[in-house]
Parts: C-alpha cells; structure tokens; sequence
C-alpha cells in the first residue's frame, strides 16, 4: 500500500531589492518602534527628488530668458516653449501615480531621478543660437518627465503614513517639491548675474550632479512596500462622480495658475516691460520671489481649510485671486511695473493657498458622501486627488496658452488677465454654488 505523501506547496519567491512585507502605520506600536522612522526616511529623500523633478519641470521657464535676438525666436514662440513641458508633465501624472504600486516606490523614484538626466543632457547639447525652434519645443517637451515625478512621489508617501499623518506628509512633500520651481529660477538667477546670457548650460551642469545625488540617495535611503496596490477601479469609478469635475475645475484654476504663472511670469515681464529691463538678469531677479511665496504658504491654506472649512477657504480665495488679476490688468494698461508685480505675487500666494484648500476639500467631500464606509470614502478621495493632480496640471498649459495668443492679438497680456478674471469668477461661483449654498443636497462639512 502506498501512502500519499503530501507535498509542500511552494511559497512564492521574495522579491528582489528592499521591499517590505509587513507595514502596518495604523498600529500605534509598530508606529513607535520603527515605522515612523523608516517612513520619514524615504519622506526625506521623496522630498529631494520631487524638489528637482520640478525643478527640471519648469527648466524652460529660465531658458527662455536665455534666449536672446541670436536664436531669433519671438514671443509666441517662447510661450510654447513653456507650455510643452506642462502639457507632456500633466499627462504623464496618472501612469506615474500607477508606477508607484506596479515597480515600487524606491525603484520608481531611482528610475524617475535618473530619467531627468535626458531632458538635463538634451538642453546642454543643443543650447546655442542656430538650433531651429523645432529641436528647442522637442528638448522642452521632454523636460515634461519631471511633471510626472510628483504624481509617483505623493503616491508613494501616502503608502507609508498613517491617516493621521497623511494630511502633514502629503503637504510637506508637495511644498517641498513646488519650491523646486522658486529654486531653478534662483539658479537660473545666478548664472544670469555672474556668468551671462551667454551660458545657459552652466545650469545644465548644476542640476546633473544633484540628480545622479538624488538616485543614489533613493537607491541607499528607499524602501519599496509590498501592500502597496493600483486601485484601477476606483480611478473609473471616481470619473463618474460630478465632483470629479467640479473639484478639478477648481484645481486648475488653483495649481494650474500656480504652475502656469511659474513657467510664464518672467516672459511676461521680459515681452511687458521689456523698456524697463535692458538686461534679462533684471527681470529675473523678479522672477522668483511668486512661486517661492505661494510654494511655502500651501500648507497654510490646508491649516486655514482643516479650521474654517475647506469649501470657505476655497470661495474667498478665488474672490482673492479675482481681485489679484484685476490688479495685474489695471497695472498692465497703466504700464506699472511695481503693481504689475505686486499683483501677480498676490496671484502665487493666493494660488499656493488655494492648493492647500481645495486638497484638502476632496477627502471632505467623500466623508460627507459616505458617512458609514470610511474605507469607500477613502478609496475615491485617492483616485480624485490623482485625477484632479493631473488635469489641474494641465491649467498651466491653458495659462501659457492664453499669454501666447494675448500678445499675438493685443501686444500686450490684458486679453489673458481678462480670462483669468472670468475663469476665477467661475470657480467662486461654482464652489458657491454646490458646497456652500444653502440646499437639501448641500454635502455638510465641506
């Protein structure tokens, strides 16, 4: 008689590379005795590497003051220049947002930090008068791939904190990362003040060392997370939802005037004001200080939301923001320089505080939705702060696009700062409207 023998079922193979198997943040005692200090960690270097993926993201809003009569471009040119990055950036948003779960937080960010090397190296190639406008869009475009790496950086944090935290991680890694636009503008600040117009490829070899530092950092200090998933579903099912759209609407006039502003403001002031500037170095010492200032605020428009509810923070910023291009416009007729500045650095703060705001608005609406399933609530507030990430994104294409075909038809910027006004005036009205009129189908605590 033979006797069965039963065989041991195969365990599936581990993983290669650092992946952890066991993250449970919301256990207080795993928290305390390691959890909270192996999530700050790859906090820390997510930070480093999101910071200079947007800075590569918003490379060509420096360049452009580069490019003087040698390369023989005109303004309509240059405003494409900075729209094609912000388009090819917003677009990769969602593959970058599912690359996180499907390779792995630490080996997407490596590989993420080492692809900002070929837009990097690109422009240090083909950087000098001669290149036709077709190989400076191509080069421009691909710097987009930093746009992506902000997507990929939140998603992989929020894989790592607990709820109670996910508020104060997600905001400094976000502000960390938009201070990459402020920071490219100051380097590009000093190469203009010290070495010239001449050599834009002096900041090519600035930020080649900082990125081949920032994926050796991602490579040591990372760790990829095994519960980590790609909820496809709920990205389908979040499209289907109004508020989707109504808070993506939102977004772009939010982070998209932010984003678009950064890649804008110091061709503005360069085709606007060029009397007032006989050197590009004049114009960007102006440049930095708006994205600087809205970049390190966004957090307090998170704080002011959590306080007086992120619906009301949200209309009275848009009533701001308003009021903020009004100025810009009655500076631009009047040719004032410093109101013309005044107004646009109200612009970034209001929109830095507006990202705050409206984040922070999306989980309210789903908790409200769906009081008695907090996993379903949280589950769609995922999805829409990627889908919103995205499209939001995409704003900065409108606003560059906008300027572009003002000083085509105009001369001057007066046709877009009249549409920022409308478009402002109808997120106030909408965010009215649907979170803040008094209705029976108002959503409470918004």
């Amino acid at each position: 008689m033979t006797l069965a023998v039963d065989k041991p079922q195969s365990q599936p193979e581990p993983r290669r590379g650092r992946w952890i198997d066991d993250w449970h943040p919301e256990d207080p005692a795993f928290w305390a005795e390691g959890g909270a200090k192996i999530a700050r960690r790859n906090l820390v270097v997510s930070i480093l590497s999101e910071h200079i993926g947007f800075s590569i993201w918003s490379l060509w809003s420096v360049f452009v003051l580069f490019l003087g009569p040698r390369y023989g471009l005109d303004p309509a040119q240059k405003f494409l220049l900075t729209s094609a990055p912000t388009l090819v950036g917003a677009v990769l948003r969602l593959p970058y947002t599912f690359a996180v779960a499907t390779f792995g937080g630490r080996n997407w960010t490596i590989f993420s930090a080492l692809m900002l090397l070929v837009p990097t190296i690109f422009a240090g190639i083909i950087l000098e008068p001669g290149v036709s406008f077709t190989t400076l869009l191509i080069c421009a475009s691909v710097a987009g791939v930093g746009g992506g790496n902000f997507a990929s950086s939140m998603a992989n944090i929020n894989a790592f904190y607990p709820q109670r935290l996910k508020g104060w991680a997600l905001g400094i890694n976000a502000g960390g990362g938009n201070i990459g636009v402020a920071a490219v503008q100051l380097i590009g600040l000093l190469v203009l003040a010290t070495a010239g117009a001449a050599h834009p490829r002096y900041i090519v070899l600035i930020y080649l060392p900082l990125i081949v530092i920032a994926a050796a950092l991602a490579a040591i200090y990372m760790d990829n997370l095994t519960h980590a998933s790609n909820d496809k579903r709920a990205m389908r099912d979040v499209i289907k939802n109004g508020h989707a759209w109504i808070m993506s609407l939102l977004y772009i006039g939010t982070f998209g005037s932010f984003i678009g502003f950064g890649f804008a403001f110091g061709q503005v002031l360069q085709v606007q004001f060029k009397s007032d500037f006989s050197t590009p170095v004049q114009a960007a010492y102006l440049t930095f200080l708006g994205p600087l200032l809205g970049s390190l605020i966004r957090p307090i428009g998170g704080i002011l939301a959590d306080r007086l509810g992120g619906a009301v923070v949200t209309f009275w910023n848009f009533v701001a923001m308003a009021l903020g291009a009004g100025l810009v416009l009655l500076a631009s007729q009047r040719h004032s320089l410093p109101l013309f500045v005044t107004g646009f650095v109200l612009l970034f703060i209001f929109s830095g505080l507006g990202n705050g705001s409206t984040y922070k608005m999306i989980p309210a609406i789903f908790r409200a939705k769906f009081p008695d399933d907090e996993r379903e609530a949280r589950r769609l507030a995922t999805a829409l702060i990627g889908v919103a990430g995205a499209i939001g994104a995409a704003g900065g294409v409108l606003v560059n696009l906008a300027f572009r075909q003002s000083f085509l038809a105009y001369k001057t910027g007066d046709g877009a700062y009249i549409a920022f006004i409308g478009y402002y005036a109808i997120c106030f009205l909408v965010t009215w409207l649907v979170y803040l009129r008094r209705s029976p189908r108002r959503l409470s605590g918004v």
